[in-house]
């Protein structure tokens, strides 16, 4: 071959590799995937997941984390997960690699009695994809896995097995997207799904609506109605299919978006109805929404309501009649007649029982415009069909014998079918059907009693909060339904169930509810959907609006509020959380929504800030109170070892925590009565020459605690003006004490560097002076900030990250701020003469705030970088001090306050 002609067929090999690559790019990689394409179609649900992270916390927050954590699938889930940590060598990982990606999560059913999960991850980067690649080259290290890798229809499946139990998952990557599954013929499925790129996909309805743009929405929930009946067979009896397909047969699918906050998980979407012939919906069709107006005769004993709303009731009637003999026959004219008295709402009613082996009493209630007319036609009923005249008396009201087979089938349709002969009794105007008069004494009973949920404030709050017109409604109480729940599953479900009962009770309020559209009529009209689960909102606080025209929220306590509010940084929220203890000693922590979302009773009041600090891989809030030490995790849970409890002489008055600096743990600095000091790490374990450190004079702040080249410094200030440094022995510095010749009222700003000397502490005495010494004794500099008198008390302000301060000299009732220089920030006149803390908050230049608060009147100024007073007018504050934070994303600073027993969050804008 020559020369030329190997030049000329290489350049041809690159340059058709060049266009290979180009098409591939602009023609194939340029499509995103649409991962709703790559779903099954028999998926019953379909949750779409982004921002996960967020998704974690508010699952802490509604406390709903614990309750799954609990749940033996999840814990599997948590399992693999922490071997994906393991592998990686990384923590967190699969909480970083989902990060907001858009994730789907479909539920299958796969046999007769299981189910099975898909997920599909994609892949954003080609480190995340080496990530996968080194995960799985992990595994295929490890012995007690199999791993294995098959062709299937031109995709490459990769089997990973465990090898005692042969349990394991199958994935698979399309176009930079994992699709797996413990179930291979799942996964199998999308590959064979590929096959046919022009079939709509399951979400082909909803391609309009992306809810996971909306704001605080934390999953998209698509549900298939068509096969809803198919998967809860997986867990019932055969026996509740014909109803389950009877309720479901409204709707054939829909799509949600899923709400997180506080007491409830609230879903909100729509729904298209159901086209078969003898679906509910044909039946309902143009049929006005109603009100649930039966309150009044709905026993405290319901676990579960099905609740029709219609205009007449003749429209759930069959076409045929069920039975065809003679008395039947002879009856359609008055069961015409009694059934054209019904109208508005229907529903069928579940009464709770006290043991799963005890058949619950059922119900079907209806309304009457007419009472008298019905009870005519009843009773004319009753003796054409020869049924005894006889009656069992329940307080005013009375229990007769139908003598008719079915009768509310008859009256109302398949789904009311299963009464046998039926009993009715009447209250006001609804007629009430059990199948033996033993189900409606239960029911009358507490009726009579007032046991009825228009009497309940639990059940009238829950119905409220549920939508007041509606064409059908689904309530359900789990707390009262919970064996009748265990009595309609199979056998083998009942274990997981009696496992997983504090997650199924987490919630005792759930209502599905399907709202017509105005324009029913047109053919694409869709079903407003909303799903509520709820507990009792029994907590703490109420939230409610700050003001007519405030911009914020407030949330109203039980108790009055005595602590000024902490903020606590939250990740992946834009505004902080926040605790705050009330005259119960009762500390609570409010979400970033707003929400009480823990209490706790604490000993006392709080006698040092709350700090936020990482203990044995934990975090948590550090604090004290008078006689104890405490560390609460995230979910308000004490760390072993505490509370630490001080001696029974010692009532703290201050904690000072020592930097961690590679340490396994920090050391914990007490204040004592006086000027008494005591030192412990976080075993409890107190250190010699300081139980207590007695000082001669009184402390002029809470100590400073400082690590200084792997040393410990413990920095303290007298209000004489003389300061001491000791070790972690007690023993005193060289160098000191040394004294700045004048008092000291306030802490010292703290600039530490790689040795004493380098390391700087500057305090301003009450003569006015600024005084900067370091660690090894010495006097570095010394200037004068401002003039003083004998009345003046000066102040060093150190803003919230202690990287700055300014400088505060308070006379009588005039406040005044300066810069370290000595320069004039502001100047404030006030008419009390009491103390006015002083707050410097530090956001960055240009973005400063200065807060001076009057404890008399309860306000609290806020002046911006310019001095102006924001809002133009002072602020409620009935603390010492509030809590500011700024949102960078919307240049918004945040303002918490404490008014009496509420606590109220504001936006505000100083620039």
């Amino acid at each position: 071959m020559s020369q030329k002609l190997l030049v000329f067929l290489i350049g041809l090999l690159l340059v058709s590799a060049l266009g290979s690559y180009v098409y591939y790019r602009r023609a194939v990689a340029s499509v995103p995937v649409d991962p709703w394409a790559l779903v099954p179609d028999d998926a019953v649900f379909v949750a779409a997941t982004r921002d996960h992270a967020t998704l974690v916390r508010h699952l802490k927050e509604t406390q709903l984390w614990d309750n799954l954590t609990a749940v033996r699938y999840f814990q599997q889930v948590e399992e693999h997960v922490v071997l994906v940590d393991s592998i990686i060598s990384s923590r967190n990982a699969v909480l970083r690699f989902l990060g907001t990606k858009k994730v789907l999560t479909s539920i299958h059913v796969t046999g007769a009695r299981t189910f099975d999960v898909l997920f599909q991850v994609p892949i954003g980067s080609v480190r995340e994809y080496r990530q996968v690649r080194t995960l799985v080259d992990g595994l295929r290290r490890d012995g007690r896995y199999q791993v294995s890798a098959r062709d299937y229809q031109g995709e490459q499946l990769t089997d990973i097995r465990e090898r005692a139990t042969d349990e394991g998952i199958t994935f698979f990557n399309y176009r930079n997207h994992l699709v797996m599954s413990a179930n291979a013929a799942l996964v199998e499925a999308v590959v064979q799904r590929l096959q046919h790129p022009n079939v709509p996909s399951v979400a082909a309805d909803f391609q309009s609506t992306d809810f996971l743009q909306l704001k605080d929405v934390d999953a998209t929930l698509l549900i298939n109605y068509r096969r809803l009946p198919r998967f809860l067979s997986v867990f019932f009896r055969d026996q509740a299919e014909p109803g389950v397909a009877a309720v479901t047969s409204l709707a054939r699918n829909g799509q949600l978006e899923m709400k997180l906050a506080g007491n409830k998980v609230v879903f909100n979407g729509f729904a298209n109805p159901e086209t078969t012939r003898d679906a509910l919906h044909r039946r309902l069709r143009q049929q006005p929404a109603q009100r649930l107006r039966m309150a009044d005769v709905l026993s405290l004993r319901t676990a579960v309501l099905v609740h029709l709303g219609l205009g007449q009731a003749q429209v759930l009637r069959p076409a045929r009649p069920l039975a065809t003999d003679s008395l039947s026959q002879q009856a359609a004219p008055l069961l015409d007649s009694l059934a054209a008295g019904l109208s508005e709402e229907v529903a069928l009613c579940y009464l709770a029982t006290p043991s799963a082996r005890i058949r619950p009493a059922k119900l079907a209630l209806a309304y009457c415009q007419n009472p008298v007319k019905t009870a005519t036609f009843l009773g004319q009923l009753r003796r054409l069909s020869g049924a005894s005249p006889a009656f069992e008396r329940v307080g005013p009201y009375q229990i007769y014998e139908t003598g008719l087979p079915e009768l509310p089938a008859r009256l109302l349709g398949s789904m009311f079918t299963d009464f046998g002969p039926a009993a009715v009794a009447q209250v006001g105007n609804y007629v009430v059907f059990g199948p033996d008069a033993a189900a409606l004494r239960l029911w009358l009973t507490d009726v009579v009693a007032g046991e009825v949920w228009s009497r309940s404030p639990t059940q009238v709050a829950f119905l409220q909060e549920t939508q007041p017109l509606a064409r059908m409604r689904v309530l359900i109480d789990t707390r009262n339904s919970w064996n009748v729940l265990l009595r309609a599953l199979v056998e083998e479900r009942r274990a997981g169930l009696l496992r997983n009962e504090t997650l199924f009770q987490r919630f005792p309020q759930i209502a599905l509810q399907f709202v017509p559209s105005a324009n029913e009529a047109e053919p694409d009209a869709q079903y407003f959907t909303q799903l509520v689960l709820r507990h009792p909102a029994i907590g703490p606080a109420v939230a409610k609006p700050q003001s007519a025209s405030g911009t914020g929220g407030a949330l109203a306590f039980k108790t009055p509020l005595t602590s000024a509010p902490t903020l606590v940084p939250v990740t992946g929220a834009r505004v902080p959380g926040v605790l705050v203890q009330d005259a119960q000693q009762v500390l609570h922590y409010v979400t970033p929504d707003n929400v009480v979302a823990w209490s706790d009773s604490l000993p006392g009041p709080l006698v040092s800030p709350i700090r936020r600090i990482a203990l044995d891989n934990s975090n948590g809030y550090l604090f004290a109170t008078a006689s104890q030490v405490h560390f609460l995790d995230e979910r308000s849970r004490e760390l072993p070892n505490f509370p630490l409890n001080l001696p029974d002489s010692v009532q703290a008055t201050s904690l000072v925590v020592s930097p961690v600096n590679g340490r396994t743990a920090p050391r914990l600095l007490v204040g004592g009565g006086g000027s008494n000091l005591f030192l412990y790490d976080t075993n409890g374990r107190a250190f010699a020459g300081w139980q207590p450190k007695r000082m001669e004079f009184g402390l002029a702040a809470p100590p400073h605690y400082l690590v200084v080249d792997g040393r410990d410094v413990i920095v303290v200030l007298l209000e004489n003006g003389y300061i001491y440094a000791y070790d972690e022995q007690g023993s005193v510095y060289p160098g000191f004490p040394i004294s700045v010749g004048a008092r000291l009222h306030s802490g010292a700003f703290v600039e530490s560097g790689a040795s004493l000397r380098r390391s700087r502490l500057t305090v301003v005495t009450q003569h006015g002076e600024r005084v900067s010494f370091n660690l090894s004794g010495d006097i570095v500099t010394r200037s004068r900030v401002a003039t003083w008198s004998r009345s003046s008390v000066f102040q060093l302000i150190p803003d919230q990250a202690q990287g700055s301060y300014i400088v505060a000299r308070e006379e009588g009732g005039r406040v005044s701020l300066f810069e370290p220089t000595g320069r004039q920030l502001l100047a404030q006149s006030f008419v009390t003469s009491s103390p006015k803390p002083v707050q410097f908050l530090n956001f960055g230049p240009a973005r400063r705030a200065y807060v001076l608060t009057e404890p008399g009147p309860h306000k609290a100024y806020i002046y911006d970088t310019q001095g102006r007073l924001v809002g133009g007018q002072p602020f409620d504050s009935s603390t010492g001090t509030v809590g500011i934070d700024y949102d960078a994303g919307t240049d918004t600073y945040h303002l918490y306050r404490v008014i009496g027993n509420e606590l109220r969050r504001t936006a505000l804008k100083m620039n």
